[in-house]
């Protein structure tokens, strides 16, 4: 699929990979739709970057939690820009700790945001796609959603809920002309992974020797975009750690 003039929800996309990945999206001619938890200076930021390039940038609050509010917030949408052709699953948060001390709210509330949401998201969006007959989904997985992760009982649930949600969406519209698949980021240089250092064994054990970078998740953003012929497939971005 040709980007330029087309129009993308990021969820997610004050910072980190979202924001990561609503430049890229825009540096490509692609008309963005931002979403964070609150208009706050960090959205607004985004949004004029992605306006510097020449595109138009709107940025929107919401619980992407909700079915309510996701349903408001794509009526505005489609009201602003009038088609989705693309939709960036990104939002994520976690609530990290030992199963045994794990509350339900925090397994609950992390589950709910990062799973719930892309479902909530998908089943609103997804009628602008099947009409137009044309779409991209793009779901924000981890490889703790396929290997697991000590400490994060919850995280690795909704990540590796986001893999068959993912396959599932993909078979469901396959036949529409949408397409819809994952990536598993490893260890990226984003505030959630701020505490990590570099002599962090978890680094260590990465074959490449580092940590990701937020960009180079975005690029493999735009490449499923763009491609018209993957579907249902989840691709490591992971430095190597997941083989």
């Amino acid at each position: 699929m040709t980007l330029n003039g087309k129009n993308a929800i990021v969820t997610g996309a004050s910072r980190g990979i979202g924001r990561a990945t609503a430049i890229e999206l825009a540096s490509a001619g692609v008309n963005v739709a931002l979403v964070a938890t609150s208009l706050s200076d960090a959205v607004r930021a985004v949004q004029a970057e992605c306006e510097s390039l020449g595109v138009k940038a709107c940025s929107y609050a919401c619980d992407v939690s909700s079915g309510k509010e996701t349903k408001d917030l794509v009526m505005q949408i489609r009201k602003d820009f009038g088609s989705v052709e693309i939709l960036v699953n990104n939002a994520g948060i976690t609530k990290d700790g030992l199963m045994s001390f794990m509350s339900e709210d925090d397994f609950d509330r992390v589950v709910g945001v990062n799973l719930k949401g892309a479902f909530n998201m998908i089943k609103t969006v997804s009628g602008l796609m099947l009409r137009a007959r044309c779409g991209r989904i793009i779901n924000m997985s981890s490889v703790s959603g396929l290997m697991g992760n000590a400490g994060q009982v919850n995280y690795s649930a909704s990540k590796a809920g986001l893999v068959g949600l993912t396959k599932s969406v993909a078979r469901e519209f396959a036949s529409k002309g949408i397409t819809c698949n994952a990536i598993a980021p490893g260890f990226i240089e984003t505030d959630m992974t701020k505490d990590i250092g570099e002599d962090n064994p978890l680094v260590s054990s990465i074959p490449l020797g580092r940590m990701g970078r937020p960009q180079e998740i975005a690029q493999a953003v735009r490449f499923l975009a763009e491609s018209d012929y993957i579907t249902g497939v989840v691709l490591r971005v992971d430095g190597g750690i997941a083989m």
